[in-house]
């Protein structure tokens, strides 16, 4: 068993529960990871043997394009889209993190976290 995790991504979108947030857009992060069975790649040096991080990133931009309203939402839909592609892994957690979420005061960032295990 192993892990493979993105860390710290960050994009701008227009995600958020009020109409303005999807108008005006924010910066957003996501830390990604996943747990599967790394012994064949380990063994044989071979990319098609393990889950390839630049596809998970893909997957993680595609989704960050479609505006949610519910930070829960979206890292649900990521969640989905990880094992859609790699439906033998074992479990995925996505951290979906809001920077400077408008809440009337100084907090660096709203964070949502979701852990799935198939």
């Amino acid at each position: 068993m192993g892990q493979i995790a993105l860390e710290g991504m960050e994009f701008f979108a227009f995600h958020g529960f009020y109409d303005e947030e999807q108008k005006i857009g924010n910066k957003y992060g996501i830390d990604l990871t996943i747990n599967t069975d790394l012994r064949r790649a380990a063994e044989s040096d071979d990319l098609h043997e393990t889950v390839n991080y630049e596809v998970l990133y893909a997957l993680v931009l595609e989704e960050m394009r479609v505006p949610a309203r519910l930070l829960e939402h979206l890292g649900h839909r990521i969640i989905d889209k990880v094992y859609d592609k790699f439906p033998f892994i074992q479990s995925v957690k996505v951290s979906v993190y809001k920077f400077n979420p408008p809440l009337g005061g100084i907090c660096k960032w709203a964070k949502v976290t979701l852990e799935e295990a198939r």
